[in-house]
């Protein structure tokens, strides 16, 4: 007994005539008239009785008919919400992000734009470090994540980056960096004048990444920094700063975090050492909620460049 046999009784047995049965279906009477009797064989059961004017159901029909639109009903539900899935338009999206994207606007306005656009996706979010975040999607346990550079490239992956913004030198409040003489305004940090200073790194050790990149750039100024700290999350690394362990280099959307522990200033070779906002998921992704917040990051994404600008 098939799907379109249960489909095929209903139709009758709601006009309770073969011939319109058959034309509402789209196909010939006498087909209509065979599929009817092999599935009264099928089941050992008269599902309709006979008469001049059409027919009409009998009493093992109607408990039947009951069992049928049951299961048509639960099958078309089933058929709605795979496509609604498909469509992109519900399921689950399981999101990581690092504490440096989580503080950046964008985050919690895509995931806001999210739940208001797509009610039927329940999301997910979780927090760890880029290393961890990229593994996770590329071995299908995120389906997505927010992260800053890449400090990995697994095959199979796309990293596309939503948003660029400049970095900061954040000092703790009491180091002669942060002191501005009276009458003056802030000025820019320079790198040469980190040369003496002691960094907290927020990296994989050996990985590429924010900070490997500012170790390349250190070096082709002519110095290696001294190192106090390596750790694996952005508000480990402020948390330090703020207890006075070291300095260190973060985006701009975490100024004002430890405001009272913690300056920020601009840093002079800003433009060659941007943090941007990286999307990751997989190639393979190309429908269902995961490219629905694709498009969705994008359009954030937009909005917030036309608003910076």
């Amino acid at each position: 007994m098939e799907l379109r046999h249960l489909r095929y009784f209903l139709a009758v047995a709601e006009e309770g005539h073969v011939t319109r049965a058959a034309e509402r279906l789209g196909i010939q009477q006498p087909p209509l008239s065979l599929q009817i009797r092999a599935l009264e064989k099928h089941i050992g059961m008269t599902l309709f009785r006979r008469h001049p004017k059409g027919v009409a159901l009998t009493d093992g029909g109607r408990l039947f008919r009951e069992e049928a639109q049951r299961i048509v009903s639960d099958v078309a539900a089933v058929e709605d919400r795979m496509g609604r899935i498909a469509r992109g338009e519900q399921g689950m999206l399981k999101i990581g992000f690092t504490s440096s994207a989580a503080a950046h606007p964008f985050t919690p306005d895509a995931l806001r734009a999210c739940r208001q656009a797509f009610p039927g996706i329940r999301l997910v979010p979780s927090e760890d470090n880029a290393a961890n975040i990229t593994e996770l999607v590329a071995s299908g346990r995120l389906h997505c994540g927010l992260i800053r550079v890449p400090v990995a490239q697994p095959e199979g992956l796309v990293f596309e980056t939503l948003l660029r913004e400049p970095v900061l030198v954040a000092v703790p409040s009491d180091h002669p960096l942060a002191q501005v003489p009276k009458g003056r305004r802030p000025k820019a940090v320079s790198l040469a004048e980190l040369r003496d200073e002691q960094l907290i790194l927020v990296r994989r050790p050996g990985a590429p990444g924010l900070y490997a990149n500012l170790l390349a750039l250190c070096e082709q100024q002519g110095f290696r920094p001294r190192i106090a700290a390596e750790v694996e999350r952005m508000m480990t690394n402020l948390n330090l700063v703020a207890a006075g362990v070291g300095i260190s280099i973060v985006p701009a959307s975490m100024q004002g975090l430890h405001a009272g522990a913690v300056v920020y200033r601009p840093l002079v070779e800003s433009a060659k050492l941007d943090a941007p906002l990286t999307l990751v998921y997989r190639a393979e992704d190309s429908a269902g909620p995961v490219a629905s917040f694709v498009a969705l990051t994008r359009k954030v994404a937009a909005r917030l460049s036309r608003r910076a600008a």
